[in-house]
């Protein structure tokens, strides 16, 4: 259920509201709008009489939430959450483009591909420095050392980074080192993981698992939401079908149908969807027409020695021209 707060009211009444549904044993969320405050109610375990708070001083009306995600919803929140990170910001309507190699695999590796992605116009550098891999004999990645190498490129070129967690274990470490973290696609039900990333100051990129469902992928987002970390987005890289053509299909339907069930930004990432360089530009052009939060972009300065995705990896000049033709379909996008 939702409490929606009437205009410019006071903070007191704010919190007096919040204390009533406390003390009914309900959890309370505020949720900051455009010009008035909403109130989550959370935990229930039944249906919530709405005549308990419709009578408070400075509520204008309450609202039943039908949905089984509660926090991610539309329902809960109209307006598009926008996350900042440095100068790129998900879900205001432009594009901000992540970029990087798949796996960080030495300082003077990562330093170059980020001078040449910045210099493209990537406003977030990836890396993967601790890599779940199909095979337990492929190459797993640098853990720590590329952690610290990430912070270098950081340091060289004022660009966030973007990094994977793949455990709970792990997470202190890679959230000490990372201006975002990523969840991978198999991790996305990985409910412990989930709880620790919403206990987290940082923001979350959330992939769609394999297989999994839109409401799916909403539930696991509002495990976040639901330990106090709204700064959540989610992206899309591709589902697992019967066909051979590519390495998964990139579900662009997905991305209006999540704009409408949820507040939340959402990304895409060509890149393991295609699993083959060609397709990948192709699909980073369809994104942008698509209208979706942001796209993340594999980028390698030498793709035929990468350890790890080469063949899906873009060169730089290859990167360079993906990002005109994106930058000049968004615009032309934004004006309809």
């Amino acid at each position: 259920m939702l409490v929606v707060m009437e205009k410019g009211i006071p903070e007191k009444t704010i919190q007096a509201c919040i204390n009533a549904i406390e003390k009914r044993g309900y959890t309370a969320r505020p949720i900051p709008g455009g010009d008035r405050v909403s109130i989550g109610i959370l935990h229930n375990t039944g249906s919530v009489d709405a005549a308990h708070f419709l009578g408070l001083d400075g509520v204008k009306e309450v609202i039943p939430v039908t949905k089984p995600y509660k926090l991610v919803s539309r329902e809960f929140k109209q307006e598009n959450t926008r996350i900042k990170v440095g100068d790129a910001v998900f879900g205001d309507g432009s594009l901000p483009v992540i970029a990087g190699p798949c796996a960080v695999e030495s300082l003077e590796q990562v330093l170059s591909i980020a001078g040449s992605v910045k210099k493209a116009g990537a406003l977030l550098f990836r890396g993967g420095a601790f890599k779940p891999r199909t095979s337990p004999y492929s190459f797993q990645g640098l853990e720590k050392k590329g952690l610290e190498f990430l912070a270098a490129v950081r340091e060289e070129t004022g660009l966030p980074v973007v990094t994977e967690v793949m455990d709970v274990e792990n997470f202190d470490i890679v959230e000490q080192y990372a201006d975002v973290v990523q969840i991978g696609t198999r991790n996305m039900q990985n409910f412990s993981l989930l709880k620790r990333a919403g206990k987290s100051d940082k923001p979350v990129i959330l992939k769609r698992g394999m297989s999994a469902t839109l409401q799916e992928w909403l539930m696991a987002a509002e495990y976040i939401m639901a330990e106090g970390n709204n700064d959540v987005i989610l992206c899309e890289r591709g589902v697992r079908t019967f066909v051979r053509h590519s390495r998964n299909t990139l579900d662009l339907s997905v991305v209006p149908a999540a704009k409408k069930e949820s507040h939340l930004p959402i990304i895409v990432d060509p890149s393991h969807a295609a699993g083959v360089r060609d397709q990948v530009i192709s699909l980073a052009l369809a994104s942008a027409a698509l209208g979706a939060d942001g796209v993340m972009i594999e980028v390698h300065n030498k793709p035929e020695e990468a350890m790890s995705d080469g063949a899906q990896s873009l060169y730089p000049d290859q990167f360079i021209s993906v990002m005109d033709k994106m930058n000049a379909i968004h615009q032309i996008v934004e004006q309809k």
